[in-house]
């Protein structure tokens, strides 16, 4: 009954592109596809046109664009998303042609994030993308706005209230902006008082559906939305990692990243993204499943530049080791195997975190005579104390020692 229900509300969509040369259209348009099944789409045709440029009045020729009417016809589909960024002008020329709905990538994109977004600052970040995206494709745009109606590619700001008042719009793009710089500057506050306070941070990054959100469940038991789909989470989520060296570190899981991610959707996610900038160790997630794995880590790690993370390290942790044949037997602290959904290679990782991060402090067993008790309750305010014991010689304790009071610590150590 359920399965039935859940076809019933699927949106019956042609997926159309165009291949020009500059990247490989199949496996873009295969993204895409994902990207609609993320959405609530079913997609019943796919359509790639090969052309030196897009046509400037409706992006694919007059001939291609008859064929998909007469498809939208036949199947009757209900919208065309185009794997190209569209302009009013041609979004309105390719609906009044098709009498069809049409959205474009980052449309889709933008759509999956409304709905994907629970952080009050996620959801700013959502509709300021959108309304800063549709304001520029207002012109020209006519009927297809009114076209669009409700569903994929409308949730978030209203299109009426887009179409009929720039002024408006204008306006809440400059208080949105406003509220995104105050809570910016609270997280930055946050990420400086856990500096200070000597708060280890490990971001998880890495191409989505590569399985971060089921790691990040899998370390620290948070319940995070783990689901096969592209931008299953989209929101930063933080929590506190044990490892085995006895230290705590806090683990935050982010949004995954596309292949040709517009710029100005990584300028509206920049924010967030940045929590990684201040991470003392990045996860690296891929999926190793995945026959374009290196293209995928190409992505990963031109954003981490573009970020300015190139210089913190980094673990590649290479998930869906259970669906890889000839995996090799021994991870290393730079490459480690897992699977996070099996739980397999967990112990590995967890001591390549403890390598790759700094040596804050480090775990020591001490008897501390009595006559020193300032010392120790220097020790105790400092450090995370494991057990702790009164003796004839003084206090026995079992704690992690800051790097700076380790030279001192030494003389006390017990075996």
């Amino acid at each position: 009954m359920h399965e039935i229900e859940q076809e019933q509300t699927l949106t019956k969509v042609i997926l159309v592109g165009i291949d020009t040369g500059e990247y490989d259209a199949q496996q873009s348009m295969a993204e895409l596809a994902e990207l609609a099944d993320t959405a609530g789409c079913e997609v019943v045709l796919t359509v790639i046109q090969a052309r030196p440029a897009p046509e400037a009045a409706t992006c694919i020729g007059a001939g291609k664009l008859e064929e998909i009417r007469e498809q939208v016809e036949i199947l009757d589909a209900e919208m065309l998303i185009f794997d190209t960024e569209l302009t009013g002008m041609q979004m309105r020329n390719i609906s009044d042609a098709t009498d069809c709905k049409v959205i474009d990538r980052t449309m889709l994109i933008l759509d999956i994030f409304a709905g994907r977004a629970r952080t009050a600052e996620g959801k700013v970040q959502v509709s300021l993308a959108q309304y800063k995206y549709r304001l520029t494709r207002l012109t020209g745009m006519g009927s297809a706005l009114s076209r669009l109606g409700g569903g994929i590619g409308t949730r978030g700001p209203g299109e009426t209230k887009l179409e009929t008042d720039r002024r408006h719009i204008r306006s809440r793009i400059t208080s949105l902006e406003n509220e995104l710089k105050e809570m910016e500057r609270h997280r930055k506050f946050i990420g400086s008082r856990r500096k200070k306070d000597g708060v280890l941070t490990v971001a998880i990054v890495g191409y989505t559906n590569a399985g971060k959100s089921t790691l990040f469940n899998m370390l620290t038991d948070a319940g995070v939305l783990a689901e096969n789909k592209l931008f299953a989470t989209l929101d930063v989520t933080a929590r506190a990692l044990e490892l085995p060296d006895g230290r705590s570190v806090l683990l935050s899981d982010t949004v995954g990243l596309i292949r040709r991610l517009p710029h100005h959707l990584v300028e509206a996610f920049r924010s967030t993204l940045e929590e990684t900038a201040s991470a003392d160790l990045i996860l690296h997630v891929l999926d190793a499943s995945e026959p374009d794995v290196q293209a995928r880590m190409q992505i990963t790690q031109e954003l981490l530049s573009e970020l300015g993370c190139a210089e913190i390290p980094q673990i590649h942790v290479l998930n869906k080791a259970d669906l890889v044949p000839d995996v090799p037997q021994h991870s290393n602290f730079e490459n480690v195997w897992i699977s996070a959904r099996h739980g397999d290679g967990i112990d590995a990782l967890l001591k390549a975190i403890v390598h790759g991060l700094p040596q804050t402090a480090k775990r020591m067993k001490l008897c501390i005579p009595y006559s020193e008790g300032s010392f120790l309750q220097l020790l105790r305010e400092e450090g995370k104390l494991f057990s702790e014991e009164y003796t004839a010689d003084g206090t026995l304790v079992d704690l992690m020692v800051d790097v700076k009071r380790q030279k001192r610590a030494e003389e006390f150590v017990v075996n």
